[in-house]
């Protein structure tokens, strides 16, 4: 990705959304730009128009973080679009000095044990979208995902390449969008990596649904929310999750699903939890017996 132009076009949306009531600017109705005009940025920022000028062309090289913060307050960014805006600074300075990390890490034993002890569903993604680890009841609840030829075990590729994304995300709008988003983030964070930016424009190529949304340049964190799921066992699903980070292993995270006390969803992922220790058992089972035969 063009550095410059990925700050350039970011900012510029942000511009665009805002307008002069709610920046608190007065003034008349007739104006040539949908947004701000980039001397009222720079005056609510404290700047002169030729550096936010500059700034908006994309050079983002030597602004200092009380520059980006009111920027951010004028622009009325959010956390995760004020992160994205630090992010994008920090990437304009020179690469920082960093021990090479392999393109592949195995999964700990220790963390797997870890993830197999939860009753929960939960399972493990890079900043690339691929599901690295699971338990038996998160690996059952994803299947669809996980088995998809067309997503190889990739949640951007289900949602953006596969039919079957639509069915079992009853929510597919917002969930494409937040994929998106929550890519757009990595890359902010994450400009030198290969992987991701292969990824993206795989994505990109193959998918007009993904182009349109990538242009928009919004940012998301990936923390809590609410998954509605149509699994083709046990039906509809809505389940809140929460994502954690591994300190270890920053480039990782990991998902957790409940359902409310006494709903639906909770008798239906119970049930869920059966198949999949019934799967595990016959798996085991199927094991043993051909340990047993080369015996």
């Amino acid at each position: 990705m063009d550095h410059r132009a990925e700050v350039s076009d970011f900012l510029r949306t942000r511009r665009d959304r805002i307008t002069p009531s709610q920046a608190g600017i007065l003034g008349g109705t007739r104006r040539r730009v949908p947004g701000l005009r980039r001397e009222e940025v720079a005056a609510a920022t404290g700047i002169s128009v030729e550096y936010y000028a500059r700034i908006e062309r994309g050079d983002l090289r030597g602004v200092s973080t009380e520059v980006l913060d009111a920027l951010a307050r004028t622009l009325l960014l959010d956390e995760a679009e004020t992160d994205h805006l630090h992010d994008l600074a920090e990437a304009a300075g020179p690469p920082a000095r960093r021990r090479p990390r392999h393109a592949e890490q195995p999964f700990p034993d220790t963390l797997q044990r870890f993830v197999d002890a939860v009753s929960v569903p939960v399972w493990v993604r890079d900043r690339r979208m691929d599901v690295v680890a699971t338990n038996p009841v998160g690996r059952a609840l994803y299947a669809p995902v996980l088995e998809d030829p067309a997503a190889r075990g990739n949640t951007a590729r289900f949602v953006f390449f596969s039919p079957a994304s639509q069915s079992f995300f009853p929510d597919w709008e917002d969930n494409a969008t937040g994929i998106v988003a929550t890519l757009r983030t990595y890359a902010g964070q994450s400009p030198r990596d290969k992987r991701l930016s292969d990824l993206i424009g795989e994505l990109a190529t193959r998918s007009d649904d993904f182009r349109v949304r990538w242009a928009a340049h919004d940012v998301r964190h990936h923390r809590t929310g609410l998954k509605r799921i149509h699994h083709p066992e046990v039906g509809d699903l809505e389940l809140g999750y929460e994502a954690m980070d591994f300190p270890a292993h920053p480039d990782w995270f990991m998902f957790g699903y409940t359902a409310a006390p006494g709903s639906p969803s909770e008798e239906r992922l119970r049930l869920l939890g059966s198949l999949a220790q019934e799967s595990a058992d016959w798996a085991r089972t199927s094991a043993d017996g051909r340990t047993a035969a080369a015996g």
